[in-house]
Order: structure tokens, then C-alpha cells, then sequence
């Protein structure tokens, strides 16, 4: 009498359902649905997507789209597990999580994405950041609270792009209360003259106070202290200022860089772990221009190239190298007005601007694009073809 055993699943484990780790999940799983020797699990502390282009918006009562991740994974034959990771044994080849249950894989996915750099003295205690919905809608409470009241100040720490694009949403939202916006440069610097001028117009005619050249020393219960000695009063702050990823990685002996991201060889595996794939702000990939920096932009390109790496591997192949080029840096100042700096593919920018109501329109529709690309990830035949041919990418319209 012959018997046989079937062969065991291959499991795939994403750990992270932001930009580039639910690209992973989608597009490997649309392209192995109906097989029955890989699994995809994909691992996120909440069950709805979390739009990280639009949390500023939330941060001011805005109400933005419930979008359902195991509603999108529905039919793709990907589990989803609601948890939070506390632990990954590239060893043992397990990841564990919140509830203490201990999962398997045979490929990892690690796409646990960067939270607000809260290391200043003070921050991490006083100051609002926008890493997830929780803390967004935490912040609108507040600010409508300080609204309701007539007068309030509110600082934002942090003159990046998202410093900028919170302090004028704030600003156009709530009229009522003064808007400081602090950094270590200027609004725009690195752009365009025409790109930085129109920012400070846009910041000067919703009334946002900018205070470029200074730095913040520690964040107090009533305001900030500055190198120089001085202090700003402030009835809320909102920390903007850098991102950091979360220790996990280097605790499981994976090699980091100097931020603690992974690093990475061409084909985004980790160059300490190869069964291991990084993603997103998680990742330190390296190209011709340097390393690649957290932006959603590049982060559903690394997703998506992570998969068919995996599957090109399991193939017997060899993964091709990922390439990437930016194309754009798309900053809204309210909800109608934007500036767009267009790029080369290094990121450096171009002399093609787009300013005003056509520049809020294209934020719109960039901010808009990642859930209907899923969507197209997730219909595609498995032999579709969702990114660039073979998963060489030069420049992306799809995300900021």
C-alpha cells in the first residue's frame, strides 16, 4: 500500500501593513492564489489601514476612509493577524506577538515601518506625534478643546515636510489658535527658490508663525526650551522632528545600520539574514545615490519587489536587483492649496513646479492612489504584471 504526504506550505510571514508591507502581502498573494504550497500571513496591530498621508488631517477632526485590511485581503487565501510584534528569533525562525502567541515562517517579511524620533528630553512625555490614528485623534481632541476655549497656541516641532504640512492644516482648521512652527531649517530648504516661496506665502497667509535656525532642547509641559536659552509657551506641541525605527531588529541580532534599519544586499533581503526581507522605513537599501529614504513613495516599490524576489527564489532563480528613482515631492498647505517639487531620480530637485488649487488636486489624487492600487494588486491575474517588469523600478507616480 503507497502512501504519500503532502509537501509542507511554505510560510510567508509580513510583519507591518503600512505602504510597503501590505504591497508585500497583496501582490504575493494575488500571485500564488489557489496554491497549495505557500501561505501568506500578514501580521498589524489594528485591522484598518492607517493612511499616513492623511494623519495630519486626522490630527484636526478631519474624518478620512475606514479601509479594511482583511476585507481587502478577503479571497486572496492571506491570513491576517491582529497583534503587535514584541519579539522576532531569526534562530528559531519565529516572530512573537502581543498575545503571546508564536508564529512560523519560513520567510519573513520585515516591514515594521519608523515611529516620531521622540529622543529629546521631554518629548516622548509632552509632545503629540502622528504615529497611528490613536495618537492622531488624541491631538484632535485637544486642539478642538483649546478651540472651543477661543485662543490657544500650539507649537509644532519640526520644519520638514510634515511639520509643514501639520502646521497648515492646523492653522486652516482652527483659525482661532497660533500656529509656531520651530525647526533647524527653513520651510522647503533643499527645494526650489519658486518651491520656497511658496510655502512661506501659504504658511504667512494662514498665519503660521515660522521660526527657522533654532533648535529644541526639551519639550516642557507648557511649551519648549531652545539652545539659545529661550522658551516658547505652548498650550500643545506635535513632535515632527526625524523618525527612528523600532528596536526589534537589532535585538534579533539582524544587521542594522546606524538607525537601526536592516540592511540590505539588491534584492532587499538582509545581508545578515537572506530568509529575512526588509521593507519600507524599515529598510537601509542602498542605491547608486545612497540610501533610500522613508517615504511612501519608495516604500510600495520595496514591497512589492520583496515578493517577487520570494518567488523567484523559491523558482530557483536568482532575484533581480531593486532600483528605484524618486519623482516627486508633493506638499499640501490645507486642503487647497499645495506645492509639488518635481525630482530627479535622486531626489534632488527639478525646476518643474506646481503650485496652488492644480498642485492640491495632484496631492489629492497621490495621496488617494495606494488603496486602489492594492485593490488592482489584489484582482491581477497571478501572472499580471502590477509594477514595473521585473520589478526594476526607475520612478513612481503613486505615492508622496
Amino acid at each position: 500500500m503507497n502512501s504519500t504526504v503532502a509537501p509542507r506550505r511554505h510560510e510567508v510571514l509580513v510583519l507591518g501593513a503600512g505602504y510597503a508591507g501590505l504591497a508585500a502581502a497583496v501582490q504575493l498573494a494575488a500571485r500564488t492564489r489557489g496554491r497549495g504550497d505557500l501561505r501568506v500571513t500578514l501580521v498589524n496591530p489594528y485591522d484598518t489601514f492607517t493612511e499616513r498621508l492623511r494623519l495630519h488631517m486626522t490630527a484636526t477632526g478631519r474624518r478620512t476612509a475606514e479601509l479594511s485590511i482583511p476585507e481587502l485581503l478577503d479571497g486572496t487565501g492571506a491570513e491576517f493577524v491582529r497583534g503587535r510584534v514584541t519579539a522576532v528569533d531569526p534562530g528559531a525562525r519565529t516572530v512573537r506577538i502581543d498575545d503571546g502567541r508564536v508564529l512560523r515562517y519560513d520567510t519573513l517579511v520585515y516591514g515594521l515601518g519608523s515611529v516620531a524620533d521622540t529622543a529629546v528630553p521631554g518629548a516622548a512625555e509632552h509632545a503629540h506625534t502622528l504615529d497611528g490614528p490613536e495618537g492622531a485623534a488624541v491631538l484632535a481632541d485637544r486642539l478642538d478643546r483649546l478651540a472651543r476655549r477661543g485662543a490657544g497656541t500650539v507649537v509644532v516641532g519640526g520644519s520638514g515636510l510634515t511639520g509643514v504640512e501639520a502646521a497648515a492644516e492646523i492653522a486652516e482648521r482652527h483659525p482661532e489658535l497660533t500656529v509656531v512652527l520651530l525647526g533647524r531649517d527653513e520651510p522647503g530648504a533643499g527645494t526650489r527658490p519658486r518651491t520656497r516661496a511658496h510655502l512661506d506665502a501659504a504658511l504667512a497667509r494662514l498665519g503660521v508663525r515660522v521660526r527657522g535656525g533654532v533648535e529644541v532642547t526639551e519639550v516642557l509641559p507648557d511649551g519648549v526650551a531652545l539652545a539659545d536659552g529661550t522658551r516658547v509657551p505652548a498650550d500643545a506641541v506635535l513632535w515632527t522632528s526625524g523618525t527612528r525605527v523600532l528596536p526589534l531588529a537589532a535585538a534579533a541580532g539582524l544587521a542594522v545600520d546606524g538607525r537601526g534599519r536592516v540592511v540590505t544586499d539588491r534584492a532587499l533581503r538582509s545581508v545578515s539574514h537572506p530568509d529575512v526581507y526588509a521593507v519600507g522605513d524599515a529598510a537601509a537599501v542602498r542605491q547608486g545615490y545612497g540610501v533610500l529614504h522613508g517615504t511612501c513613495q519608495s516604500g510600495m516599490p520595496t514591497g512589492v519587489h520583496a515578493a517577487l524576489s520570494i518567488l523567484r527564489t523559491l523558482a530557483g532563480k536568482e532575484p533581480r536587483d531593486f532600483r528605484f528613482g524618486y519623482y516627486h515631492t508633493p506638499v499640501s498647505l490645507g486642503r487647497n492649496d499645495a506645492v509639488v517639487q518635481f525630482t530627479h531620480p535622486d531626489g534632488s530637485p527639478r525646476r518643474i513646479v506646481l503650485t496652488g488649487r492644480w498642485a492640491a488636486k495632484y496631492k489629492e489624487t497621490v495621496t488617494a492612489s495606494p488603496w486602489p492600487t492594492f485593490v488592482r494588486m489584489k484582482k491581477a491575474p497571478a501572472s499580471g504584471a502590477i509594477w514595473p517588469r521585473g520589478g526594476r523600478h526607475t520612478r513612481t507616480r503613486s505615492t508622496k
